[in-house]
């Protein structure tokens, strides 16, 4: 591995677990049978992609509404939309204090308000006081940034933003799209697979 100064983190399956089922499950209670076609975690559709760039909430349940046809209310969407968050991993979350001292440390992460009020509630609870931005230099989400990955600009607008080398800067997802897509812009790349954790990959030795 290369020297390395600054580390960016996904979010969902790398500090934060996730199962797009149960959003499937969940949308399907409420007589949506085909949510896969709409969203999963290797694809998503306009309305979607949409909503991660951007798409005003109410415009997304509207437009959903729409799409599938039936009277749901905005709560019964967010429900459901909200069940493929599940706990933060306690132990990758430990380690980042410890990364901080020794990288500057980002999060780019693919979400939307919805899940972005929900989880930052979460972490809030369960750490009382503290706020999850605050465990990096800075945070940054593709619905306010307007960029989402794999587009290059995602990637390019950290970059840029913070002055980082790319080949100095370790990227960690859990998806061959993004991590593939960070390579071509020569980011170091650790693509975190099922069953890999953050604690596990050796990072506070020395590279």
């Amino acid at each position: 591995m290369q020297q390395t100064k600054a580390i960016i983190f996904d979010l969902g399956g790398v500090l934060l677990d996730i199962d797009f089922k149960l959003s499937e499950k969940a949308f399907a209670k409420l007589g949506v049978t085909n949510f896969s076609d709409f969203f999963n975690q290797f694809h998503s559709n306009d309305l979607f992609r949409r909503l991660e760039t951007g798409m005003d909430d109410q415009l997304f349940y509207d437009d959903l509404r729409a799409a599938t046809g039936l009277s749901l209310t905005n709560v019964q969407i967010k429900d459901a939309w909200n069940a493929l968050l599940l706990d933060f991993r306690p132990e990758s979350v430990a380690v980042l204090p410890q990364l901080r001292e020794k990288y500057d440390l980002y999060l780019l992460s693919n979400t939307n308000e919805i899940h972005l009020q929900e989880f930052q509630r979460r972490y809030e609870a369960w750490r009382p006081g503290q706020v999850f931005d605050d465990l990096f230099d800075a945070a940054y989400y593709s619905h306010r940034i307007g960029h989402r990955k794999p587009n290059s600009s995602a990637f390019e607008y950290v970059l840029e933003k913070h002055g980082l080398n790319a080949t100095e800067t370790i990227f960690i997802d859990d998806s061959i799209n993004n991590i593939e897509a960070a390579q071509q812009l020569g980011l170091q790349t650790v693509h975190l697979k099922a069953g890999m954790k953050v604690e596990e990959l050796g990072l506070m030795q020395d590279v």
